[in-house]
């Protein structure tokens, strides 16, 4: 039978396991959301430790907290830190209280592990209380923010260079596939002909922009409220602690964050959230299009991406594109999330934002996804083979290749060659053209430096 000990709140008696952890307001919260059965992002615990860690530093420095407590208070911030006790952190991701159940939930977690490093028992808060010792000087108001920004940067900083390995997968794609000519294609009709090397460098751009714009997010993050307490103005917060907590925090992540000018303001406004929130949808369009096109080509045959699993349980041999419609599927919830981050950020009432919670699960879970797919779309992009036969089979048989000849023969003397090509019901539109012009000249044009070479040199032709 398990052995239970009793905690004692406001609001009454509970008795919790005598092992756990965590403590009464820890338990209250599991019992009132039991919601999502998704608990908060271990990410955003192990910031808030390093809030913490940040915190105690400066009381002990500033002489408020016992040097014995604060010892035993920054191991256990660093265990958590470090990705120990995952499973004291059970609180659900979906909680009312602007993140007050997370922030009791580490209070509690951290003064309990304390206790046991000084040789008492889980629940001695004699030894080490949860709020007049780990929470010293704090609010959910100043802390719990302060800890979604740091988690934020974390992972925006993982997710560039997610982004930059995706990008290098499709520049080293577009070098192997430079001399593949092939038809592109606008508005899902044939277009002029191009390179399988300049379409992937196309997918290239489009990741560098984004590698650019997650990496500048850190600087929309990295200005703070710690200090600021309940509502911004630091109320029951030394004001030496106030200026040296910030030092204290920079220290403890090593990331150049900045106590705001306004505290008040930082604390009740979460904006800079929806502007990062932004460049992450900004990245899932550009991922959804890239994997719609990539599946596009594999079922023309252009190309073949690897496969992965059996496409069907009635239809044998059947192979899918499933990472493709995974990362689509990773871009729709991403931009589902951007929707959610906005909503929450407006609904913010007076001088807090009460929906903080829902915003760090939506933004944390967008920079999780995103990492993850770009890590995986890497390694996949790598393994693409190019189909040269399938490309020279659609650019030889697409009468749009003669938009390369354009400027040598005008506009009115190629559609007289597409007509002719049409009544003698010809089929090949490049031999076609090498009958008429010269297989030397319809070669040059239609080269890989000639069709990707920025403008043209005037040509002479034989029709002249």
């Amino acid at each position: 039978m398990t052995k239970m000990r009793t905690e004692e709140d406001l609001l009454g008696q509970l008795e919790l396991p005598e092992d756990c952890y965590w403590g009464i307001h820890t338990e209250r919260a599991l019992r009132n959301f039991p919601i999502s059965g998704n608990p908060v992002n271990p990410a955003l615990v192990k910031a808030l430790a390093l809030v913490k860690k940040a915190c105690c530093h400066a009381n002990v420095e500033l002489g408020y907290l016992p040097g014995d407590k604060a010892e035993a208070i920054l191991a256990a911030c660093d265990e958590i830190a470090a990705g120990s006790l995952s499973d004291a952190f059970p609180v659900d991701a979906l909680q009312g209280g602007a993140g007050t159940s997370t922030n009791m939930n580490l209070n509690e977690v951290i003064a309990n592990r304390a206790v046991e490093k000084l040789g008492g028992k889980k629940g001695d808060y004699r030894m080490v209380h949860p709020l007049d010792h780990v929470n010293l000087h704090q609010s959910t108001n100043d802390t719990y923010p302060t800890a979604i920004r740091i988690a934020g940067i974390q992972g925006f900083r993982r997710l560039s260079a997610s982004v930059a390995g995706l990008q290098g997968a499709f520049q080293e794609k577009e070098k192997a596939f430079s001399e593949i000519v092939k038809i592109s294609r606008t508005e899902l009709q044939e277009a002029v002909p191009v390179t399988l090397g300049a379409e992937f460098s196309a997918f290239a751009e489009a990741l560098s922009r984004d590698r650019w714009r997650t990496y500048k997010c850190e600087e929309r993050l990295r200005v703070v409220n710690l200090g600021g307490t309940a509502v911004g103005t630091g109320l029951t917060a030394p004001r030496d602690y106030i200026f040296l907590v910030i030092e204290k925090i920079r220290e403890a992540t090593g990331l150049g964050l900045a106590r705001g000018e306004n505290l008040m303001g930082e604390t009740a406004h979460a904006d800079a959230f929806v502007e990062v929130s932004g460049i992450l949808k900004a990245h899932a369009a550009n991922l959804i299009k890239i994997a719609n096109d990539l599946r596009l080509l594999n079922f023309t045959g252009e190309i073949s991406l690897p496969p992965l699993q059996a496409g069907s349980s009635v239809m044998p041999g059947k192979i899918n594109p499933v990472l493709m419609e995974a990362a689509m599927q990773v871009g729709i919830k991403v931009m589902a999330n951007d929707g959610i981050i906005a909503e929450t950020v407006s609904r913010g009432t007076w001088q807090i934002n009460e929906f903080l919670p829902l915003l760090a699960h939506a933004l944390l879970e967008s920079l999780d996804l995103l990492s993850r797919i770009d890590d995986l779309l890497a390694e996949h992009v790598l393994q693409i083979v190019p189909n040269r036969d399938r490309c020279q089979f659609y650019l030889d048989r697409s009468p749009m290749i003669l938009t390369a000849l354009l400027p040598l023969l005008g506009y009115e003397k190629a559609t007289e060659l597409i007509a002719t090509f049409h009544r003698e019901n010809q089929v090949n539109v490049r031999a076609f053209l090498e009958a008429k012009l010269g297989r030397e000249l319809v070669e040059k044009l239609l080269s890989p430096y000639a069709l990707t070479a920025l403008g043209y040199r005037k040509e002479k032709s034989s029709l002249e």
